[in-house]
């Protein structure tokens, strides 16, 4: 159970609403079997008084009649606002648990979370913070509102017949006591089943659909679509078990419930307090043993969800208590200036004894252009996960202006390079949201007024239709509000050119001194990959340029060249140089070209 205490911290920052929610919910308790006592004691004194005319005449009939209404509004308005305050305590906790989970995943780097899938990350982020509501709306609420109303109904039972109080509020904490634990116990492991089944089945779903290509191309279709289905087949199992718990539990439920209602019925027949016969007294007891069905039927399925909840808040604790590997210093004056990049010694491998890098050194000038080629697996890519500090180095030195990399801020480091990576993350939103990314947002202040934050916006969207524009992508911003034009999720109404000349757009929008280019260019012909590159060279003439590729386009307008082999560099020089000194650069230039 302390895996949830964490997470059962994060509730006091919404103690208020959680508060109100289980008062209405009491409330509507209280309002229901008040409701069916006073009704079952109602009917059952109208029928005695009307025995003769003179009791008929001398009932009121008008005070009991005013509070079967006053009750019966009092519990649907209650139970409306109940329902409005535990679900808008739930959504605001879901919001927290999500902001707190991301807040403890944003210092993890990549060799942190090696290991673990993306699907599984993602499921343990949507789905298993999903389960972890359950808590309060499932475990909390009516736990505490069925033991506080047992302490209610021994204070209102009391006060006609002490020795029925204690039997009804015995068997009602009885109740209260083994059920939960019960069927905590026979759906512990059927609640596990379910929520490993519903993230084996999410990881496999999402990477069947990312991998569509792949699959097809290499004819694994039929047998990821088999696991895929043997995966939701154990889901379907999983399920089953559990509503046959569920189906047990109420059925229990049930009978234990009647079970009292006859135990109370016949000790309520031979009196109730000075009541003998009991007369209209029988009816109230045994309609208020009655309406107990409905603060009981919560509690059969409320340990149920608590295994699932144990295993979520296990399965996210194990990401958010992860403690990062590569840390930054909290605070530096240091700030990158120039872009002056030098790599000395530089060992580095994803796993022990594995060597990705081996011994590289790299000189970078500031305001230099540098292109790193080789083919894939060489090396280029670990290389800029190093200075973007994804990862760290085993061994070797790594400065920028001639300050080791790990003395500069997260802040510091960030901001002081522009990097273009071969995949472009777009989100669901208008173009605005997924330029404003890159750029630090217009500054606003509490002294401005309305007018002067729309001009501030309005100022920033023309910078941003600017840029726009000067990427090629004029006919997007057509129209009145061009920047609310939506793109989709993941850019899927942009055309993959596009979506490359928003990731451009990005980057003209940070005026950093270092460039990093990760093959920006990647699956685009020839003329869409000049285009690019030329905007690119021309925003980056006055900065340091390293770009990572392994394509030759305008290779000759940078200033040296490293051909990358095994993880070390095998061949330095200019384009000119090269062309006259390694064939094999010359022939694949030669083949380039004539393509």
């Amino acid at each position: 159970m302390k895996q949830l205490i964490p997470f059962l911290k994060l509730f006091k920052h919404q103690w208020l609403m959680m508060f109100i929610g289980l008062f209405l919910s009491i409330t509507t308790l209280m309002a229901g079997i008040g409701l069916l006592s006073l009704s079952g004691w109602f009917l059952s004194a109208t029928a005695v008084a009307g025995l003769s005319v003179a009791t008929a005449q001398a009932f009121n009939y008008f005070t009991p009649a005013g509070g079967v209404r006053f009750l019966s509004i009092a519990r649907t308005a209650s139970r409306y606002g109940e329902r409005l305050a535990t679900h808008e305590a739930t959504f605001k906790l879901l919001t927290q648990l999500r902001s707190w989970a991301w807040r403890k995943l944003m210092p993890l780097s990549a060799s942190d979370l090696k290991g673990v899938r993306g699907g599984d990350l993602l499921n343990r982020l949507v789905a298993d913070i999903d389960t972890l509501d359950h808590l309060y709306l499932r475990l909390v609420t009516p736990m505490a509102a069925s033991l506080l109303m047992i302490a209610a109904l021994y204070l209102f039972l009391g006060w006609f017949d002490s020795s029925l109080a204690v039997t009804l509020c015995s068997l009602l904490l009885l109740f209260w006591l083994l059920l939960p634990l019960a069927f905590y116990l026979l759906g512990e492991e059927p609640g596990r089943q379910q929520l490993e089944s519903k993230r084996q089945y999410r990881v496999l779903l999402l990477e069947y659909l990312q991998g569509q290509a792949e699959l097809t191309l290499f004819g694994a279709v039929k047998r990821y679509r088999a696991e895929l289905d043997q995966a939701q087949a154990a889901l379907f199992a999983s399920q089953s078990a559990m509503a046959k718990v569920t189906a047990l539990s109420q059925a229990t439920l049930v009978l234990c419930h009647g079970v009292a209602v006859v135990v109370l019925f016949y000790l309520a027949a031979h009196g109730v307090g000075d009541n003998i016969p009991p007369g209209p007294m029988l009816a109230l007891v045994v309609f208020m043993t009655l309406a107990c069905i409905e603060m009981l039927m919560p509690l059969a399925g409320a340990f149920q969800h608590l295994s699932a909840c144990v295993l979520a808040a296990e399965r996210v604790n194990e990401v958010v208590d992860k403690q990062p590997s590569i840390r930054f210093v909290e605070q530096s004056t240091l700030a990158i200036t120039q872009g002056d990049l030098r790599i000395s010694q530089v060992q580095f491998g994803y796993h022990a004894g594995q060597k990705v890098l081996d011994g590289i050194d790299l000189t970078v000038k500031a305001g230099s252009k540098v292109a790193l080629l080789g083919q894939t697996g060489c090396g280029k890519s670990s290389l800029l996960s190093l200075l973007t500090r994804e990862w760290q180095a085993q061994s070797g030195e790594i400065t920028i202006d001639g300050h080791e990399l790990d003395r500069y801020s997260e802040t510091a480091l960030r901001s002081g390079m522009t990097v273009v990576s071969q995949r472009i993350y777009l989100f669901a939103g208008t173009l605005r949201d997924n330029l404003i990314l890159a750029q630090l947002a217009p500054e606003f202040t509490e002294l401005m007024t309305r007018a002067e934050r729309n001009a501030a916006r309005a100022a920033n969207d023309i910078v941003l239709i600017e840029v726009l524009n000067r990427v090629g992508l004029g006919s997007l911003v057509q129209g009145d509000k061009p920047l609310d034009t939506w793109i989709g999720e993941g850019g899927r109404q942009l055309s993959g050119g596009e979506q490359r000349r928003i990731g451009v757009a990005r980057a003209l929008l940070r005026d950093a001194p270092l460039l990093l280019l990760d093959e920006p260019t990647e699956g685009l012909d020839q003329r869409t990959e000049r285009e690019i590159l030329a905007i690119l060279f021309e925003f980056a003439k006055d900065k340091t340029l390293l770009m990572i590729s392994h394509r030759l386009t305008a290779m000759s307008q940078m200033d040296r060249i490293h051909l990358m082999e095994n993880g070390q560099i095998r061949q330095s020089g200019s384009h000119q140089t090269l062309l006259q000194q390694d064939s094999y650069y010359a022939s694949l230039y030669q083949r380039l070209t004539e393509a």
